[in-house]
């Protein structure tokens, strides 16, 4: 029996290898490890390079991913933490923000929260939302250093929130952080971000 020409054409179209762009927009959306297994596993090889040899952060985290949770290929999270540590001592805010939640819940790691806080705050820097919420839950359960309210404070009061939920949820973040800290800091941290 032949295969029609459409046919044909789905069997040989190889899946392209994700832009830069691409694949960090997947991984802030969490989606990254689902576009692997949808695209059939074929990109193994390539970003296995991408990470290995190009030591390329966005890929370097993919690939310790892939192994963290054994999508596509065997499972070994040591290796796997490995590649998102080198993903990580790269900037790369996904790697920060993930080994600093992390160490705060102890999977794949020892739980550590003194090391989570300083990774969460490397992130927040960055801008990573995600990263400066739980940096303020560290820093209300007392881990962390009390030095670095100010920054916290005025990098997620002056943040861009798009979800409702998530603003809603920055707020009272923000209420309680407030509490901890001198009310002229808290008037200072509620300036505008100098661009």
């Amino acid at each position: 029996m032949a295969c029609s020409s459409v046919q044909a054409d789905s069997i040989l179209s190889a899946v392209q290898i994700y832009s830069q762009d691409e694949l960090l927009e997947l991984i802030n959306d969490n989606e990254h490890l689902k576009r692997v297994r949808d695209d059939d596993c074929q990109l193994v090889e390539d970003i296995k390079a991408r990470a290995e040899k190009m030591k390329v952060p966005a890929y370097q985290f993919l690939y310790g991913d892939m192994l963290l949770y054994g999508v596509c290929i065997e499972r070994d999270a040591e290796l796997g933490m490995l590649y998102v540590e080198m993903a990580a001592k790269q900037g790369l805010p996904a790697g920060l923000e993930q080994l600093g939640r992390y160490y705060a819940q102890g999977k794949f790691v020892r739980p550590n929260k003194t090391r989570a806080a300083e990774y969460l705050y490397t992130a927040s820097s960055t801008g990573h939302i995600k990263a400066q919420m739980q940096l303020v839950e560290l820093y209300l359960e007392g881990y962390g250093d009390p030095s670095a309210y100010y920054d916290v404070y005025h990098w997620l009061h002056n943040a861009v929130i798009a979800d409702r939920a998530q603003q809603q949820r920055a707020g009272e973040l923000l209420a309680q952080l407030a509490n901890k800290m001198p009310e002229e800091l808290v008037k200072q941290a509620q300036g505008p971000l100098e661009r």
